[in-house]
């Protein structure tokens, strides 16, 4: 299911709600760009999600939605 535009105008309006809405929706795709394998000494991999990179991709879109706010 798509959001609806009127929860990027609010968020525009300044609802930090719709905010969160639109970061909860794009989670999973940020989990999944952001998910790199580590490998330990013995070779065994891990597979986990980069914080850092994926605090980096919220902040961009939390920009890139705020950008021409009035």
């Amino acid at each position: 299911m798509l959001l609806p535009l009127s929860v990027f105008a609010d968020v525009r309006a300044g609802d930090p709600l719709a905010m969160e809405r639109i970061l909860w929706y794009y989670d999973g795709y940020m989990n999944k760009l952001c998910t790199r394998t580590l490998y330990e000494l013995d070779g065994t991999p891990h597979v986990r999600v980069d914080e850092y990179m994926k605090h980096r991709l919220q902040n961009k879109l939390i920009r890139a939605i705020l950008k021409d706010s009035p």
